[in-house]
Formats: C-alpha cells, sequence, structure tokens
C-alpha cells in the first residue's frame, strides 16, 4: 500500500521510520511533508521517498498514494478533514482533534486513531482475560499511575535529526490557530493552568482514557481533579465508572526520573491484572502483565511483539479488508469530551472561569461541586 507520511518529528523519527523500513511486505513510503525542509529530507532518505513536501495542501493535490499518516504535533483535525476529503485513508496519531466541533466537520471516510497501546498484546490479553471474569461489571476499580520523565532523556538513544528551518513567523501564526482552538473548548477566559491540564490530558494521559474506553467504557463523570507542582507537574483524576467501580489516574512529570512507567492496575472481587508499560519509544520492549488470582498466585505475561507495529498491520487491514479498527472518529470524541470534563471539573473545584465546549450539557453535566471534591485536600494548589 503506497502511503504518505505527514510530520518528521521525534515520533516519526525514533518509531515510525524504523517500523515501516522493516514492514515493507505493507507500506511503501512515497511521500513525505513537514513544515521543515530538513526533516522532510531527513526521512524522505531513510524512508526512499520521492515526493518531499512542506506544504499538505501540496501533498495531497500531487497524490500518488492511497492513504495518510498524520504525525505532526498539534490537533490534527484540519489535515484529517483535507485528507478524508481527497479520499485518502487516515492513520492520524493522537490526539484526533482540540475540539469537538472539528470532529462533527469532519467528511465521511475510512479515518483510524492511532492509540497504539490498544493494540499491545499484553492490553488485548488483559482484554480477554476480563471478559472472562464477567467484563466491566467485575471490576472494583481500575488504578493508573504514570512517571513521565522528559521527553528529551527518552530520546536521547535515537540521535535525532532537528529542524532549524521553519519559519518562526510561521510557527507564531500556527501556535496562535492552537490557542484559539483550545479557547473553542474552554472559552476565552480559561487561564492558563487550565489549559495546560487540558494540553496534558489530550496529549499523554489520552492514552489512558483509550484503555479505559476499552475495558471500562468512557467515564460518564470526573468527580475530582486536582494539580500541583511545576507545570505539567502532577495531575490527579477520579471518577466512577460506567458500570461498577471507581478509576483513579495519577500522571506525574518528573523531569530527571530514570525512566518512564506507566502502571494500569485492574482490580476486581478475586485478583488483579495489572500492565506496567515501559517507554513508548523502545521499540520492543515488552509490557508485562501480572495476573493475581486464588491462592495469591501470580502469572506474568510479555510480548515482544510491538504495539505501534500491530496498529500499522491493522491500519492496512483496515483500509485493504475492512476490518474496523479499535478507534475511529467516535472513539476519538469520546476523549476529547472526557478531557473537556476533566478540564472543567478542575475549573470548578478552584472557582476559575471555564467556557466553550467545556461547559455544554453534553460535556460537563455534573458541574456542581461534589461532597467528593470538597473532602478532598488541596493545600497542594495547581
Amino acid at each position: 500500500m503506497r502511503i504518505a507520511l505527514v510530520g518528521c518529528g521525534a515520533v516519526t523519527q525514533a518509531v515510525y521510520v524504523p517500523l515501516l523500513s522493516r514492514r515493507r511486505d505493507l507500506f511503501e513510503v512515497v511521500a513525505v511533508c513537514d513544515l521543515s525542509r530538513t526533516l522532510a529530507d531527513a526521512v524522505g532518505d531513510r524512508l526512499g521517498a520521492a515526493g518531499r513536501f512542506t506544504s499538505v495542501a501540496e501533498l495531497l493535490s500531487a497524490g500518488g498514494f492511497e492513504a495518510v499518516l498524520v504525525l505532526a504535533s498539534g490537533s490534527h483535525g484540519e489535515t484529517v478533514g483535507r485528507a478524508l476529503a481527497g479520499g485518502y485513508a487516515v492513520l492520524c496519531e493522537k490526539p484526533l482533534a482540540l475540539t469537538r466541533a472539528e470532529v462533527a466537520g469532519l467528511p465521511e471516510g475510512r479515518l483510524m486513531v492511532g492509540y497504539m497501546k490498544q493494540y499491545d498484546p499484553a492490553v488485548r490479553r488483559a482484554e480477554e482475560l476480563l471478559a472472562e471474569l464477567g467484563g466491566p461489571e467485575a471490576i472494583r476499580s481500575v488504578e493508573v499511575t504514570v512517571l513521565h520523565p522528559s521527553g528529551e532523556s527518552q530520546l536521547a538513544f535515537a540521535n535525532l535529526t532537528q529542524a532549524r528551518d521553519v519559519d518562526p513567523g510561521l510557527l507564531d501564526s500556527l501556535r496562535a490557530a492552537e490557542r484559539d482552538l483550545v479557547s473553542r473548548a474552554l472559552g476565552e477566559s480559561a487561564p492558563e493552568q487550565v489549559r495546560a491540564l487540558y494540553g496534558v490530558a489530550l496529549g499523554s494521559i489520552c492514552h489512558d482514557l483509550s484503555l479505559l474506553r476499552r475495558f471500562t467504557g468512557s467515564p460518564a463523570e470526573i468527580s475530582y481533579v486536582e494539580a500541583w507542582g511545576p507545570a505539567p507537574g502532577s495531575i490527579e483524576i477520579a471518577g466512577p465508572l460506567p458500570a461498577r467501580g471507581r478509576f483513579s489516574i495519577r500522571w506525574h512529570y518528573l523531569e530527571d526520573y530514570p525512566a518512564y512507567r506507566e502502571t494500569v492496575a485492574i482490580h476486581h472481587d478475586k485478583g488483579s491484572l495489572e500492565l506496567v508499560f515501559p517507554s513508548p519509544y523502545l521499540m520492543n520492549a515488552p509490557t508485562t502483565l501480572t495476573v493475581v488470582s486464588g491462592a495469591e498466585s501470580r502469572t506474568e505475561y510479555r510480548d515482544v511483539t510491538e504495539a505501534f507495529e500491530v496498529q500499522l498491520a491493522a491500519f492496512h487491514a483496515f483500509v485493504n479488508d475492512g476490518k474496523p479498527p479499535l478507534t475511529d472518529a467516535g472513539g476519538g470524541l469520546e476523549d476529547i469530551v472526557t478531557a473537556q470534563r476533566i478540564a472543567a471539573r478542575y475549573a470548578v473545584q478552584h472557582d476559575l472561569p471555564i467556557g466553550g465546549e467545556a461547559m455544554s450539557e453534553r460535556s460537563e453535566r455534573p458541574i456542581k461541586h461534589s461532597s467528593v471534591a470538597l473532602m478532598r485536600p488541596t493545600e497542594e494548589g495547581a
């Protein structure tokens, strides 16, 4: 299948380039696009792509491919919309967009949203075991902890090509456009701490929201949110699960922490399922699934199959065989709505202004202070 890449930054260079290089049985990269010509040439050279572009419009107009991988940072709504309108199939890295309106405006087409952890063999095994236990109704609680060092430390091994040839004025205009989208999501008067929280929710915590969707369904209510420490700092989120039980997410940005670590523990009446994820940039580093069952027996499950690679194969099957993806536009929209509920809950708890989509009934029905929130300590501040 002939494909084009939009975005030639860190994730593309560290993850997608090596995977696409070894999966030439599935994909032929014929064109690449980035604001930086330096990055486009570097990635194009590594993948043997003849087409090199610095404009998405020019890339799509030139054509010569069947599908587009949208791997750039920021909101992907406009790029995805253009690609779908051109008749191309799209694999879009998370998040799909920054606003619900962007998703609502997308044309019909073949769209898959990339949440590679959903394709991790350990996650799929945990889903199978959970189904045997009775599904979401069997869950007592889901507890997530993320220890997130700096991106630079996680990618130090990758020898990334750096972009130094993008017009600063263009970057300023793109940042302004993205800020405008966040204002549409949260309201013009939303303060910086609420905007920063929303950014982390959609940029990183969305992976955990996507796992909650697979295991339990998206949370319909967020009952408590707190944030503290130097931005992006630490974030705590809690609420009821759709079927039964509660969830909690604790996300910590620890710049000098030795290594990325993410733990997702699912507790049920008869035991636990615990997933421990390594850094997403380490190809074929296995996620460990520990199954705790009767008589305190522990069974560990590991598989070195790379989740990003399984995701790429799933995209190929989606485009060529019509096999539905694990996350489509609807799933991407669910995560945007949940992120807006998180931002709205935090704003209400701290008497901060909130508006835009986050104040709509669909986004945040339980907007009043809850007794749970009022009882929790807040002395650490935002």
